[in-house]
C-alpha cells in the first residue's frame, strides 16, 4: 500500500465512520505512487467528498489527538503571551488555553513531533496538542486582537435615554435584558480585557465622564461620556460587586465575578475600588484573569545571576523574603511564581491575601476581611497554630504585622511578603520605622527583592541605535560596556498596535544577607552604607539591571530611564 502507518489509520478511521466506502478505499490502495500527507488530504477532500471536519476527526483518531474548532477561538491579549506569534506563524500552531501546568496548543501538522519539546523549552509548561484545521489557524494569524471596540451605538442610545430631566429606576440598573447602561458597563470591561488592559479608570470630570485603560503600564483615554451618565454607570458597577449604591461619601472596595454578566465566555474577576472625588465618584477596576496561570520563574525577567540567587533564597528552610516596589510592579506575580516553584506535597503552605488574585492548586489561601477583624496580623497568628512550613502574607502594613512576621521567620517558618519601599536596602529602615528591632531584622532576613516593570520594545519594528553622549556614559558606568542597542519605532506596527512597545518585563534588585550586611544592620547603619555593602556582595541595582535589559535588546534606553532613575 502506498501509505504510511498514520495515513493508513486515517483512511481506516474514515472507513469505520462510513465516510469512505470500500471501493474508494481500494482506489487509494491501488494508487501507483506513494502519497504524501498533503496529497492524501487533497484526494480525500476534492475527489472523495470528505469534509474538512470529517478529515480532522479522522486525523485526531489516527494521532490520538482531540480535535479543536479553531474557528470558534477568539484571539485575545494573552494568546501569544507564552509562545511568540512569530513562532506560531512559522510552525502553524496556536495556543488556545492553559489548565494548571498544561498549555493547550492547536496544531495543523501533527506529523511534527518535535513541536512540544520546542514549546516546552520556551514557556516551561507541559504541552498538550489538539488538532486544528490549518486554514482556520492561518486565518487567526491575520486577525488583530478582537473584541468590542466600537462604542458608538451604545453611546448614542445613552444620549437618547439620558435626557436632561431623565431619572433612573432600580430596574434600569439591574435588568440584564434592557438598558444601555448595562450594555455600556459590560462593553467597557469586555473591550478592556481584549485590549490587554490591567486597570480600568472611570473618572468624573466637570462636564464629562472619562474612561481610561492602563495597558503595559501606560494609561490611555478610551471613551468620553456625558457627565450625567457618571452616577448611573458607577451605581451599575456597585451593583455588580454588591456594594452600597446609596453610600457616595466613603470609599468602598468590592469584587466583580464577570462571567455572571457576559455571554462571551470571559472568565475574569475585577477588583473594584470606588472613591468620592470633587466631581463625583470615581472607580478603578483591576482585571484579574483567572484563565492565566502564574509565569515560570525564568519568564519573569530575572537575569541569570539573580535567578540563581533567588532560587537559592526561596529554598531556605526558614527566614523572611520580602518583595518591594510600588503598586503594579509585579510583586504578586513573582510571589505566586515562587510559591509554585517550591510547592510540593511535603510542604504545608498558607497564604493571607487581600484580595486573592489567583487560585493556586495545592495551596491554602485566606481572603482578608477587615470589616470583621480578619487582618493580616490575625491571619498570621492563626497560621502559626496550624503547623505551616511556608507562609505568604500579602503585605506588611503595620507594626503588629511586622513583628509577628519577624517572629514567624525566627521560629522555623519561611515567610514571604511584600513591602512598599523604593529599593531593597531601604527595606531595613522601613522595618525599623515600624518598630522592629535591628537585631531581629538581621536574624530573620534572607532576601529582599525590589522590582519594577518596564515595557518591552516590539521585536517586530524596533530600530538599531548606536549610543552616544549620555546614553553611552550610562551604559559604561552601569555595565562597563557600550555597543549597539535598540530604540522603539515611533510609528510602531500592527503587532504592537503602533505603540512601539508590546508587553512588559521585570527589573530586579536582589539583596541577600551576608556577614557584613548583618553586622551593618545591627549597628543601625544608614541606607547608603547598606547599599554599598550589598553592591560589594554582588548586588546589581535596579538601574544596572535595567541597563542590562537595554543591552540585551529587551527594552529601550528611554523606557529604562523613565522607569528607574540612574544611580548617584
Amino acid at each position: 500500500m502506498p501509505l504510511g502507518k498514520i495515513q493508513t489509520q486515517i483512511v481506516n478511521a474514515l472507513h469505520e465512520a462510513d465516510r469512505l466506502d470500500a471501493e474508494k478505499r481500494q482506489t487509494i490502495a491501488d494508487t501507483p505512487d506513494e502519497l504524501t500527507g498533503n496529497q492524501l488530504d487533497k484526494l480525500l477532500l476534492e475527489e472523495f467528498g470528505i469534509t474538512p471536519f470529517q478529515l480532522q476527526v479522522a486525523k485526531g483518531k489516527a494521532f490520538k489527538l482531540a480535535p479543536f474548532n479553531v474557528a470558534r477561538y477568539q484571539i485575545h491579549s494573552g494568546t501569544y503571551e507564552r509562545v511568540p506569534q512569530e513562532f506560531c506563524v512559522e510552525h502553524r500552531v496556536l495556543p488556545v488555553g492553559e489548565v494548571g501546568e498544561l498549555l493547550l496548543v492547536a496544531v495543523a501538522n501533527p506529523f511534527d513531533v518535535t513541536l512540544p519539546a520546542k514549546i516546552r523549552a520556551m514557556c516551561g509548561l507541559e504541552v498538550v496538542r489538539l488538532l486544528g484545521r490549518e486554514s482556520d489557524i492561518i486565518e487567526k494569524f491575520s486577525k488583530e486582537e478582537s473584541g468590542p471596540t466600537d462604542f458608538a451605538d451604545v453611546v448614542d442610545a445613552i444620549g437618547m435615554e439620558f435626557a436632561p430631566d431623565a431619572e433612573l429606576s432600580d430596574e434600569d440598573l439591574t435588568d440584564e435584558e434592557s438598558g444601555p447602561i448595562i450594555d455600556l458597563s459590560n462593553r467597557i470591561i469586555e473591550d478592556a480585557y481584549f485590549a490587554g488592559t490591567s486597570d480600568i479608570h472611570i473618572e468624573p470630570w466637570e462636564h464629562e465622564m472619562i474612561v481610561r485603560y492602563r495597558i503595559d503600564g501606560v494609561c490611555q483615554e478610551k471613551l468620553r461620556l456625558p457627565a450625567k451618565v457618571g452616577p448611573a454607570l458607577v451605581a451599575r458597577l456597585k451593583i455588580m460587586c454588591n456594594l452600597d449604591i446609596a453610600e457616595r461619601r466613603m470609599p468602598q472596595d468590592g469584587r466583580i465575578v464577570f462571567k455572571q454578566y457576559t455571554r462571551k465566555g470571559i472568565d475574569i474577576d475585577l477588583r473594584v475600588s470606588t472613591a468620592p472625588l470633587n466631581h463625583g465618584e470615581g472607580v478603578v477596576m483591576r482585571i484579574l484573569d483567572k484563565q492565566k496561570s502564574t509565569l515560570p520563574m525564568h519568564a519573569l525577567g530575572f537575569s541569570e545571576e539573580n535567578l540563581t540567587r533567588y532560587r537559592e533564597a526561596i529554598k531556605s528552610p526558614y527566614g523572611m523574603i520580602l518583595h518591594c516596589g510600588p503598586t503594579g510592579s509585579g510583586k504578586s506575580m513573582t510571589l505566586y511564581s515562587a510559591l509554585n516553584e517550591i510547592n510540593s506535597p511535603e510542604f504545608v503552605i498558607r497564604t493571607a491575601e487581600d484580595p486573592i488574585e489567583y487560585t493556586l492548586a495545592g495551596i491554602n489561601q485566606m481572603q482578608m476581611h477587615r470589616q470583621i477583624g480578619l487582618t493580616f496580623a490575625t491571619a498570621l497568628r492563626a497560621f502559626l497554630r496550624q503547623d505551616p512550613d511556608i507562609i505568604l502574607v500579602g503585605e506588611i502594613r503595620d507594626k503588629e504585622t511586622a513583628n509577628i512576621a519577624v517572629e514567624a521567620a525566627l521560629t522555623g517558618h519561611l515567610l514571604i511578603s511584600t513591602l512598599h519601599t523604593n529599593d531593597a536596602p531601604s527595606t531595613v529602615a522601613r522595618l525599623t520605622d515600624m518598630g522592629v528591632e535591628p537585631f531581629m531584622i538581621s536574624s530573620s532576613l534572607v532576601c529582599v527583592c525590589a522590582q519594577r516593570l518596564m515595557r518591552r520594545v516590539c521585536k517586530q519594528c524596533r530600530k538599531p541605535l548606536e549610543p552616544e553622549g549620555r546614553m553611552k556614559t550610562l551604559l559604561e558606568n552601569a555595565l562597563g560596556w557600550s555597543g549597539p542597542i535598540f530604540e522603539a519605532n515611533p510609528k510602531g506596527c500592527p503587532k504592537c498596535n503602533h505603540a512601539g512597545y508590546k508587553g512588559r518585563v521585570g527589573v530586579h534588585e536582589l539583596m541577600t544577607t551576608s556577614e557584613a550586611l548583618v553586622e551593618a544592620i545591627n549597628k543601625e547603619a544608614d541606607t547608603a552604607v547598606l547599599k554599598k555593602i550589598c553592591q560589594q556582595d554582588g548586588m546589581k541595582t535596579l538601574h544596572q539591571d535595567s541597563m542590562l535589559k537595554v543591552k540585551e535588546g529587551i527594552t529601550t534606553m528611554e523606557e529604562a530611564l523613565a522607569t528607574v532613575p540612574p544611580d548617584l
